[in-house]
């Protein structure tokens, strides 16, 4: 499998990425693009399947864009997963021998997402068409948490509305549904939180714009759309994962770059004398200040701005960082900045296998070896691959 979801074809020694298709497999198939180099191949026929062959739960597959790898058995799902990392870090991070470890199934492969966030298309909910801008309306979705799964038979005509949100939390049952444009005339009988999405927030329509999620023993506070994991018992993994690779004592001071609202903070620092934790999003950041409080931890500061910004900003060091960055990555200036102060060790929670690996690279030239990636199965079904990786200061 490659980085992307589609498998590689080799036909003359020359590689194809096939959608659909999985390893093993012979097919036949049209060359749609040819590069010279390589080529990508319109799937026909499956002449010979792969026993990781499975029939697909949802009826929109192979339509619907939102998940890839339905045809896949889950246990194969999870090692073309540890195998794109791998691939990753040797081809892009120039490493020769990746030490990735199996990846971590957190929890059931279906039903495990807490949040959705769809376009309106004939009144329904609707995610992209596979390989296409058209939009796909739905009636359901086998990867919802059964919260939203019920919600979203609820919801009925959507009219008017560009786009919802719907969000779920796991510790209460509640749910959240956030609408861009005009609120349907039924929202009162959903049975939820209902909020207005606007250029710099959500403005609160029924109920509270906001969940309470419990992770790691620290009840979080998730205001409107605001950034928060996808999957909750994969949070509680990232956490045990960030932890063990930050092994963070009583005397240290934990940065927590690209804080959010403070998944890692308001955890692995409990551990630590000092939190720092620094995050753009106004939002974010007034959730990351509830939390940590909640937490119960005591001395902590937040810097609102970039990361790189950020960094110019303090006049103390940090011992232990933990950087969980968008899928762009740290790059070389994000790299230079969460280093700055030459802590002991860092952890990078990355959602993008490439972006890792290039920094990978980076972080090497900076005198940071990489002792271990765990992968974390955060998105089954799809290419995604969410990773904890531990870094430690080799000078």
């Amino acid at each position: 499998m490659a980085h992307g979801g589609s498998a590689i074809a080799r036909r003359d020694g020359k590689a194809y990425f096939v959608d659909g298709a999985i390893p093993g497999e012979l097919i036949t198939g049209t060359i749609e693009v040819d590069k010279g180099s390589w080529g990508r191949i319109r799937l026909v026929n499956i002449l010979e399947p792969s026993d990781a062959r499975t029939e697909p739960a949802c009826r929109y597959f192979g339509r619907c864009g939102g998940c890839q790898w339905q045809m896949g058995d889950y246990e194969a799902q999870l090692e073309w997963k540890r195998e794109i990392v791998a691939g990753q870090l040797a081809h892009l991070g120039q490493h020769p021998d990746p030490p990735v470890r199996p990846t971590v199934a957190p929890g059931p492969p279906y039903g495990y997402r807490n949040r959705m966030d769809y376009r309106v298309a004939s009144g329904r909910p609707a995610l992209h068409e596979r390989k296409s801008r058209q939009l796909v309306p739905l009636s359901e979705c086998q990867i919802l948490h059964p919260n939203l799964a019920d919600l979203m038979v609820d919801l009925g005509d959507l009219s008017g509305a560009q786009a919802i949100t719907l969000r779920t939390s796991t510790t209460t049952g509640e749910t959240l549904v956030a609408v861009r444009g005009k609120i349907p005339a039924q929202a009162s009988s959903w049975g939820s939180n209902v909020c207005r999405i606007t250029g710099d927030g959500t403005e609160p329509i029924i109920g509270e714009a906001r969940l309470e999620e419990t992770v790691a023993g620290v009840t979080f506070r998730i205001s409107g759309t605001a950034f928060f994991q996808n999957n909750t018992p994969g949070a509680e993994q990232l956490v045990r994962l960030a932890a063990e690779a930050a092994t963070v004592g009583e005397t240290d001071t934990l940065l927590d770059a690209y804080a959010g609202g403070g998944l890692f903070a308001a955890t692995v620092g409990q551990a630590a004398g000092r939190v720092v934790a620094i995050e753009v999003g106004s939002v974010e950041a007034r959730d990351l200040q509830a939390n940590l409080n909640r937490a119960g931890i005591d001395d902590f500061r937040i810097v609102q701005a970039p990361t790189e910004e950020a960094i110019e900003r303090l006049d103390e060091y940090w011992d232990v960082v933990i950087a969980d960055p968008p899928r762009r990555g740290l790059g070389v200036d994000g790299v230079e900045a969460v280093t700055a102060a030459e802590p002991r060790a860092l952890v990078y929670v990355s959602c993008d296998p490439a972006s890792l690996a290039r920094d990978t690279a980076l972080l090497a030239e900076w005198g940071y070896e990489l002792d271990w990636v765990t992968p974390v199965d955060m998105f089954p079904h799809t290419f995604h691959i969410e990773c904890v990786s531990r870094f430690a200061r080799a000078y």
